[in-house]
């Protein structure tokens, strides 16, 4: 058994943290999206990653656990860490959920700091990354405290 001697992990990103307290909602994925990504829908009510800073975020990609097949139990548990196109996953709509703020981001977030979302790439900031002062806040999502040692973070969204 590890010892911790500063903090424990925070999670893996995509998990939800308090899923009592959460609401998920099924979507069909139009291309591949990072388990723990912001999606938004496109015009035919697919998930699709962010494209448009001018239109809302649906939700967050969740991670599919349980779940039955052995592939998608290996994708879930951090394999390749993404939804495949044209699968059904589930989208947190409302909840807690764990994500990876942007290794570029040189200030932590606390708790209550408004979640921000890099929708186009610039310096070290990649597209779809977490961060603290970069990108477009997300209405209603908020850091629930500071970040483990690989970045990992819980955020509350529609709370």
């Amino acid at each position: 058994m590890p010892a911790y001697l500063e903090r424990m992990p925070a999670g893996t990103p995509g998990d939800v943290s308090r899923k009592a307290q959460s609401v998920l909602e099924p979507v069909r994925l139009a291309e591949d999206i990072a388990f723990g990504g912001v999606i938004q829908l496109n015009a035919s009510g697919e998930a699709v990653n962010l494209y448009d800073d001018t239109k809302p975020v649906y939700g967050i990609l969740a991670r599919p656990y349980p779940t039955q097949s052995a592939l998608e139990a290996d994708n879930a548990l951090g394999a390749t860490g993404k939804g495949k196109a044209g699968t059904i996953q589930d989208a947190l709509r409302s909840g807690y959920m764990t994500v990876r703020v942007s290794p570029a981001e040189g200030t932590k977030p606390i708790k209550g700091t408004p979640v921000k979302v890099v929708f186009a790439a610039s310096g070290s900031y990649a597209k779809g990354d977490y961060a603290v002062t970069q990108g477009k806040e997300i209405p209603g999502c908020t850091y629930m405290g500071e970040p483990d040692a690989s970045g990992n973070t819980e955020i509350a969204f529609n709370i």
